[in-house]
């Protein structure tokens, strides 16, 4: 009778361990996470390349989203996720935002700065830490008619409130009538700021649907109410 080597053994022992440890009870083979591919690049059209330079500038936390179309009317083009914008200090967060236009993103990120901002150090004494959206992109008509909404094509932004860096919260549901003479003065600035930059603005002097929040549009020919 032949005697294999001590070597050879110990070889076909460990081959037979490492087999095993392969199986879980009952034999069958475990799975095995599959190779997820690499995330596929975000196709960009020129402008908004332009334009994402320019978000980028301003210190905007941001990532392009793909280009989607959803029928009747609805799409979100050249637009981005917007998480953070630049003060002259500080950052500050922006909740509840679902994507948006990259030239109204920008027109958001100087508007939060400059005109924000500014005016809740100047006229509350404490900096601007988050902007609360009622949010963006919705795909709906204007209420009360059979026209679409700029939401519809991320195109606007819904405001509801502001929180200061100190805790206080002003909002415009509760402050444009009813809050202190700063925090209606501030809000008041605040919306005249955005009269300046964004092509449609509507706010509680509007009509009733517009009590909590300001519209903030990039279309449209400068009508702010």
């Amino acid at each position: 009778m032949l005697r294999r080597p001590a070597s050879a053994l110990a070889l076909s022992l460990a081959l037979t361990l490492a087999a095993c440890g392969n199986l879980v009870p009952g034999g069958r083979e475990p799975v095995r996470p599959q190779a997820q591919a690499a995330p596929r690049a975000v196709a960009v059209a020129p402008e908004t390349q332009v334009c994402l330079g320019e978000l980028g500038a301003r210190g905007a936390n941001f990532s392009p989203l793909p280009d989607r179309f959803y029928g009747a009317g609805c799409a979100t083009v050249g637009t981005v996720s917007l998480t953070a914008l630049q003060g002259d200090a500080a950052r500050f967060q922006l909740t509840n935002l679902g994507p948006v236009s990259c030239p109204l993103a920008d027109t958001l990120a100087a508007w939060a700065r400059f005109g924000v901002d500014r005016a809740a150090r100047e006229v509350l004494g404490a900096p601007l830490a988050r902007i609360e959206t009622m949010g963006s992109y919705s795909c709906r008509t204007i209420a009360g008619s059979d026209r679409m909404s700029a939401h519809a094509t991320a195109q606007a932004v819904d405001i509801g409130a502001f929180v200061l860096a100190d805790g206080r919260r002003i909002s415009v549901l509760e402050d444009w009538s009813g809050g202190t003479p700063d925090e209606q003065r501030f809000l008041r600035l605040v919306h005249a700021s955005a009269c300046k930059r964004f092509g449609t603005i509507l706010g509680p002097a509007y009509n009733a649907a517009h009590r909590d929040h300001f519209h903030l549009e990039a279309t449209g020919r400068g009508f702010c109410r």
